[in-house]
């Protein structure tokens, strides 16, 4: 994508729809324009008017005989389409549209807002909106929006698909006094999206920390892709609303029912490094921590307070979100014995107790901030008779910028008493908190970033190479199953499917009659299982369709007569094309490996504890099946579960074979980025033995997919 410096920082405006009315939205762009201080030209354009605001206006953009980076728009949507043809015809680069009554409207809405597209794409203009409120950039500077007021200046770009969101945390931060360095309406999103966004704000030098809030994220691919640049270069933190799994109740898989956009948002910012915000205090903290305070080096956290009840708070906090209670030196410990009362707590957290000034504090906090086993302080202040909360905000002030590697956070728990310290601090870029679990939140956020920062890039990594595949048979065994017309693979084709990925799997072989089922048996050897074949049951053991351990030809014709009459009786119309007979296979660790196709971000995998359980438990992590591309990000998603246990060894059993697990993840994934036919996707379970892991129940959901698409 081409530089956006034309939108951000242009040479020339015009304000199309301009007015002198301030009743008009016209007005109170045009108005914004000139009292943000942007010192290029402007063109007021109405066929009605001579001049406003002492300025020449102009009857249509073409008149104005002169380059026009940037036009805004404001007339009604219905004469849209023609002034951003006027604009593409004068040579213009970009376009605010604000009007609403585009595809928000309805399916007339839809076409004007197509036609606007068609447009841009004809000139190649970039446009932002349609429908939003406009964007601030406070270093150019330029207000071409209509909300009211501007922005302090400061180094946090806030992007924001809600119009009315966006004005709202404008207001708000003028009395928290934080600072922005852009403000962006994404509105319909037509063109440029927050895709676009970010990635322009990655790339401003006047941009330290990048906020998002996002209501739909519709090229999940490119998003990843843009994200996982940007993210190396700047922190970028999303509060994503209107996530819902409703969609998954109609899965047919287990991996279907488990996932759900939910889970794949937070797949997709987990790969590209984006921190996920749960609300907008969350968004915010830590935006606030992001642009004031450097990165910790580690988790290590120190605490230092005047009252045990809030260091407890605090504490839990640490190990609720991931982090370390930092383990002093002998030195510190020390001098914290020497110097602080005989009854404070001298071990993480200090307690320098409820009488403690200023001085008690300077010295605590600088004896904890020179340990070189802390990597970040939280200072906790609670308001009593003897307490100096100026005094001593002045004080973490001065240590923070003489320690200033470390980050220092603030939590004032009080009101009225303790205002003018808080003030202090905020002013002087430290994060300040009333309660005590925000800022080991924030703290969090800056230790997960530091730690993505500190990984290989997913480009940068070596993929594993994958031998023993056979696309071609995958292929025809597909083709197969739509020549059939059906979506869902039979359990010998699935079998099929995956030996040809080099994917261990029970052998599977159809029959269809008791004499032949007893000679698939003897020729595998027996013990042997039995499992109905329908594209209708996807799960067996429901409906009495699973026989295990037959030992003889006799057993194998009983179960076979008993899973047809079993099937028949819950499920009479269902189509049956035999039962399949399978090898059993040795002891081991059973787990899930699957996949379920999202809208948005493509494949997305699914490991964990597996068996009838799976949906009860939960016990699951998730990937894009793009981000598994190496053995140590597979190895990352088993660890993340209770089933890691396991398969670690638990109560003196033997260690399954991890790699062999690790080779089938990786396998699988490669299988459903190479077929987007395959929509769902479970093994379940997956048995680990001691040596090997083997697929013993494949279900395999498809659908055609158009070439053109």
């Amino acid at each position: 994508m081409s530089s956006l410096d034309f939108i951000f920082n242009p040479g020339q405006i015009a304000v199309i729809g301009a007015s002198r009315s301030p009743q008009k939205i016209g007005y109170a762009v045009l108005d914004n324009i000139i009292n943000s201080g942007f010192a290029g030209s402007i063109f007021p354009i109405n066929p009605r008017e001579e001049e406003i605001a002492g300025l020449k206006t102009y009857c249509s953009i073409l008149d104005v005989k002169a380059p026009v980076d940037l036009a805004v728009i404001c007339v009604p949507a219905k004469h849209a389409t023609v002034v951003a043809e006027e604009c593409g015809r004068a040579g213009g680069k970009g376009l605010i549209v604000i009007s609403a009554g585009f595809k928000e409207t309805g399916k007339e809405g839809l076409k004007l807002e197509r036609e606007l597209i068609s447009i841009c794409n004809r000139y190649g203009m970039r446009m932002l909106g349609p429908n939003c409120v406009g964007l601030m950039d406070t270093h150019s500077p330029l207000n071409a929006s209509f909300a009211e007021g501007f922005p302090n200046r400061g180094n946090i770009s806030f992007i924001s698909q809600s119009g009315a969101m966006l004005v709202s945390i404008l207001d708000w931060s003028f009395e928290m006094g934080m600072g922005f360095s852009r403000f962006i309406s994404t509105g319909n999103k037509a063109d440029l999206s927050e895709i676009d966004l970010i990635q322009s704000c990655a790339d401003d030098p006047q941009t330290s920390v990048i906020l998002c809030y996002a209501e739909d994220i519709t090229d999940g691919e490119r998003f990843v892709e843009v994200c996982s640049e940007a993210s190396k270069k700047k922190p970028i933190i999303i509060l994503k609303s209107g996530t819902s799994s409703a969609g998954a109740q109609a899965a047919s898989s287990h991996t279907g029912a488990l996932a759900g956009s939910n889970r794949a948002y937070d797949a997709a910012f987990r790969q590209s490094g984006v921190l996920r915000a749960e609300s907008m205090n969350d968004l915010f903290d830590m935006a606030r921590a992001f642009s004031t305070q450097p990165l910790p080096e580690n988790s290590r956290t120190a605490i230092v307070t005047n009252a045990g009840g809030p260091a407890i708070v605090a504490t839990d906090a640490v190990e609720k979100y991931g982090l370390k209670m930092a383990r002093f030196t002998r030195e510190t410990i020390d001098r914290l014995r020497e110097n602080l009362p005989g009854e404070a707590n001298i071990y993480n957290p200090v307690d320098i107790l409820g009488d403690a000034g200023d001085d008690r504090y300077r010295f605590a906090l600088e004896t904890v901030l020179e340990d070189e086993n802390v990597d970040n302080t939280l200072v906790l202040l609670c308001p009593a008779a003897v307490t100096e909360p100026e005094k001593t905000a002045r004080t973490i002030v001065e240590l923070n910028k003489k320690h200033n590697q470390k980050p220092v956070m603030a939590v004032y728990m009080g009101g009225k008493s303790l205002t003018a310290g808080r003030s202090h601090l905020t002013a002087n870029s430290i994060p300040t908190f009333t309660f005590p679990e925000p800022s080991v939140n924030s703290l969090r956020g800056m230790v997960h970033y530091n730690e993505y920062l500190k990984e290989p890039a997913l480009s940068e990594s070596e993929p594993v190479k994958l031998d023993g595949i056979d696309q071609n048979a995958v292929r025809k065994t597909l083709d197969a199953v739509f020549a059939d017309r059906r979506v869902v693979l039979l359990g010998h084709e699935a079998s099929d499917v995956m030996s040809a990925y080099g994917i261990q799997v029970s052998k599977t072989y159809l029959a269809t009659s008791e004499e032949e089922a007893a000679k698939i048996g003897a020729e595998l050897g027996f013990p042997v299982a039995l499992k109905i074949s329908s594209p209708r049951i996807a799960h067996k053991t429901d409906v009495g369709g699973v026989a295990i351990g037959l030992h003889s030809d006799k057993e194998v014709r009983r179960a076979y007569g008993k899973i047809m009459e079993n099937v028949h009786y819950y499920l009479p119309d269902a189509p049956i094309y035999g039962i399949e007979v399978q090898d059993m296979v040795d002891e081991g660790v059973e787990v899930i490996v699957g996949m379920s196709r999202d809208v948005q971000f493509g494949p997305l995998v699914v490991f964990g504890l597996g068996g009838i359980y799976v949906n009860l438990l939960e016990d699951v992590s998730f990937r894009l099946a793009s981000g598994i591309t190496t053995r140590e990000e597979v190895k990352k998603m088993i660890a993340e579960t209770k089933a890691f246990t396991l398969l670690k060894g638990y109560r003196g059993k033997k260690p399954a074979d991890i790699e062999a697990l690790s080779d089938t993840i990786l396998r699988t994934a490669r299988l459903v980025s190479d077929f987007r036919e395959i929509t769902e996707m479970d093994i379940n379970p997956v048995r680990v033995h001691y040596q090997g892991a083997t697929a013993l129940d494949v279900k395999i959901t498809v659908e055609e997919v158009n070439e053109k698409e």
